[in-house]
């Protein structure tokens, strides 16, 4: 890994630096580093971060001089990206969807699949809400919700949800509390719950819930996962148990219970086991099975409705 060297007179070398010798500086030890599959793209997105600057100021940005304590931030997140740090972490923040989610090692990292997931959780929300009548609010569950992407995006997207988001970490929620606080006018429609699953929910919910949401960890104790991954990410999040259906059979067993007739279970799914969890939510009692694919043609979400 190529060594990252700060200015050691800050006042006047840093003075002399622009955020474009600094674009550059970035790209040249991102490229050597081998952290990273994208060097410019992370060059681009740490300059911004550093410099408060947005996508479409970036490039007026690229002339102006750094100051001691932007230089002094772009060198500190430039070091944590060439030892391997994934990027969402480094700049502390990632688009999902129409949000821009505060993420850090608390929380899994919000990935393209998830947004796909979210989406279709809202396709069930609009149905659910067009065919009980308009004066009706959907009650939605957002089981792990992590840094709240998925529950949080529902809100935003249907005014017609009332969000429930539950975590069994206390340190994911107050990842998802500082994005909740900075969602505005839904927030007043969001609810944060710290408990195991449904544990979490109040008692009144069961049997009135109209979809179940959740991206709960599907990873096996003997596979593997990237190092990016694996190393950073937070372990609760990622592995289920042994077989790695543990987590889904729980939430597929809790939404039988929480659904009221004719409500929805979206959940995001490990792509070489998604047929074989569709059979379980069949089997649970849910009708009109169905695996939609992500962006990358993956089988990713399961989605089942109750009688």
């Amino acid at each position: 890994m190529p060594q990252v060297s700060r200015p050691h007179d800050a006042d006047s070398k840093v003075g002399m630096q622009s955020w474009g010798d600094l674009l550059a500086e970035a790209r040249r030890l991102l490229s050597g580093s081998g952290a990273s599959d994208t060097p410019e793209v992370d060059a681009r997105r740490i300059v911004e971060a550093a410099s408060g600057s947005s996508p479409a100021e970036f490039e007026r940005v690229l002339g102006a001089r750094a100051t001691t304590l932007t230089a002094a931030r772009f060198f500190s997140m430039l070091e944590r990206r060439c030892a391997g740090e994934p990027l969402q972490y480094v700049v502390g923040a990632w688009g999902f969807r129409s949000l821009d989610l505060m993420v850090d090692h608390r929380v899994l990292i919000p990935r393209p699949e998830t947004e796909v997931v979210a989406g279709w959780a809202v396709d069930e929300v609009q149905r659910l809400w067009h065919g009980a009548g308009r004066d009706h609010q959907v009650t939605v569950v957002d089981l792990g919700t992590g840094s709240g992407a998925i529950g949080l995006s529902v809100a935003v997207e249907c005014p017609q949800a009332r969000v429930f988001a539950t975590d069994v970490s206390a340190d994911a929620l107050a990842v998802a509390r500082a994005n909740l606080a900075g969602l505005g006018r839904a927030a007043a429609r969001v609810s944060l719950h710290e408990g195991d699953w449904f544990d979490a929910l109040p008692a009144a919910l069961r049997g009135a819930v109209d979809v179940v949401v959740s991206n709960p960890p599907y990873i096996g104790t003997g596979e593997e996962l990237p190092p990016v991954v694996a190393d950073w990410e937070p372990s609760v999040a990622l592995w289920s148990g042994p077989a790695g259906h543990e987590a889904v059979e729980q939430v597929i067993g809790g939404a039988s219970q929480w659904l009221r007739p004719g409500g929805s279970l979206v959940m995001e799914v490990a792509s070489h086991r998604a047929r074989e969890t569709a059979h379980m939510v069949a089997e649970t009692g849910f009708a009109e099975v169905r695996v939609e694919h992500d962006l990358s043609g993956l089988e990713r979400v399961v989605i089942g409705r109750l009688p």
